[in-house]
């Protein structure tokens, strides 16, 4: 049986990355990789039951230390019932979002508890992706693209523009902690161009 490959997808909201998680996965179906497509918050019947306590609502909905807790719970039940399983079945899976997210959004922007972000994550998570792709993108473009979604899941882009730069500098930061696995990339490349170029990547991570 193959190993498995733990691929990740994070970016402000509206930078594309959602739509570039769908196309690697179609690509690498294409070529006759086993995928699974999964999301956080989310990814597994328990998760998702969190995600609409997280995502919906107003923005004071909850402090950012709830938030934490709340974002945790969903990731440690994604984790047994999603990840490690379709992992050791030698799968593909593809996140789109996972733990870096927490550390930007909890741990940086909205209530700078990154320790208590990390602590929790060894405690209760401990995995990292093996490869994280994190689409860069203007955050005036990208918070108008997510609320012309009307998706009813947009209580953090209610946050404001503001809130959109300081998760734009938080990735960008976070780059460097992990550079081992984290490439960003400029959003505002055709899609087709960047999905080819990402596609590629992936490969090369799959040679070796």
């Amino acid at each position: 049986m193959s190993k498995g490959l733990f691929i990740t997808f994070e970016g402000i909201d509206g930078s594309g990355k959602s739509t570039q998680a769908k196309l690697l996965a179609k690509s690498l179906e294409d070529s006759g990789r086993n995928v699974i497509l999964t999301r956080e918050p989310g990814g597994s019947s328990g998760a998702e039951l969190i995600r609409k306590l997280l995502v919906e609502g107003p923005p004071n909905r909850w402090s950012a230390e709830t938030e934490l807790l709340l974002f945790t719970a969903a990731r440690r039940d994604h984790i047994e019932k999603t990840i490690n399983p379709s992992l050791a079945a030698g799968k593909i899976v593809i996140s789109d979002r996972y733990a870096d997210s927490t550390r930007v959004y909890q741990g940086v922007t909205r209530g700078e508890l990154r320790s208590s972000v990390d602590k929790l994550h060894e405690l209760m998570i401990v995995k990292e992706p093996d490869l994280t792709f994190i689409i860069d993108m203007d955050p005036s473009v990208a918070l108008k693209r997510g609320l012309s979604r009307n998706s009813g899941e947009d209580r953090f882009e209610e946050f404001g523009l503001s809130f959109q730069y300081k998760l734009r500098e938080g990735f960008i930061e976070l780059q460097k902690d992990f550079n081992s696995r984290c490439i960003v990339l400029d959003g505002s490349e055709k899609i087709n161009s960047l999905s080819s170029k990402i596609y590629k990547l992936v490969q090369k991570k799959l040679d070796d």
